[in-house]
């Protein structure tokens, strides 16, 4: 009972701070980052791990700097996906747009369903929304749950505020199955770390060899859907692009694991160009192979 309570508590708070103005918002994030990196220091050693791994070419003082700006940014991200929970759809359209709207338009005069592919990368949750604003097919958002049931469903109300429909990643197959007759745009994060348990394959990745799930892999050839990755841009605080990179219109017709090493590989790209966007505090590394 005490949890329950604390946990709507929690959700009052965050709507409380989600409807404070972007200017009011970063200001609170500068502090949050203070606290972040110098105070709590919070996982600094799991992201200083993670970057000498990743980039064991680059020189201490410039992964350092590295790190900073991760910090920095993660202060940002925290606080933008508070502000998710009275985010207008105007202005979610407004702060994030796409660069190529042509390629998806042109996927979508075909009437086959799309799977888009990314990874914790910029500012996910927004991108999450912006395609279901913009997106007049079924949108499905594929997401892992969280532990806390009340956070959970809290979140679940705020990813379909514009149309779209949050699904758990042990649901995707029954879902697109449900909507095997219906154009689909589905949405998947592809750097999740899968549990020990189901652990099938490794490919490398930022210098390690690297668990990843097979199952964009699977539900693309089961379902024959077209499969990109939107890679997303910061432009500036609050602000993005994202870009749809063709992966393969034909999975039935590809090798085995030739999707999975293409997104990976689409990601790894990505993260080189501007690496203090991702989510190095996740501990990605967890499972090596035997």
């Amino acid at each position: 009972m005490i949890k329950k309570g604390l946990s709507r508590l929690g959700i009052v708070f965050l709507y409380l701070i989600s409807l404070l103005p972007f200017w009011l918002l970063y200001a609170v994030s500068d502090v949050l980052f203070f606290f972040l990196y110098y105070v709590l220091r919070y996982r600094r050693d799991v992201v200083q791990e993670n970057l000498q791994n990743s980039f064991p070419e680059k020189s201490t003082k410039e992964r350092a700097l590295i790190e900073k700006e991760y910090f920095s940014y993660l202060a940002d991200l925290i606080m933008e996906t508070i502000k998710t929970i009275t985010l207008s759809k105007k202005e979610i359209e407004r702060r994030v747009v796409n660069t190529n709207p042509e390629l998806l338009a042109q996927y979508l005069q075909t009437g086959r369903s799309i799977i888009t592919v990314s990874g914790h990368y910029c500012n996910w949750e927004y991108a999450a929304l912006n395609f279901s604003a913009v997106n007049k097919s079924k949108f499905m958002i594929i997401y892992k749950p969280l532990t806390n049931e009340w956070f959970d469903n809290f979140f679940i109300e705020v990813r379909s505020r514009f149309g779209g429909i949050p699904v758990s990643m042990s649901q995707t197959m029954r879902k697109m199955v449900e909507y095997r007759n219906e154009q689909t745009v589905s949405v998947l994060v592809g750097d999740q770390t899968p549990v020990r348990s189901e652990v099938n394959y490794f490919t490398e990745f930022l210098n390690q060899p690297t668990p990843v799930f097979l199952g964009i892999e699977k539900l693309a050839k089961s379902m024959d859907d077209i499969v990109v990755f939107y890679h997303m841009r910061r432009i500036k605080r609050g602000y993005y692009t994202y870009t749809l990179i063709p992966i393969t219109e034909h999975p039935k017709q590809t090798e085995q694991y030739e999707i999975t090493n293409a997104h990976v590989k689409c990601l790894e790209e990505v993260i080189r160009r501007e690496p203090q966007y991702w989510l190095w505090s996740h501990r990605r590394w967890k499972f090596k192979p035997e």
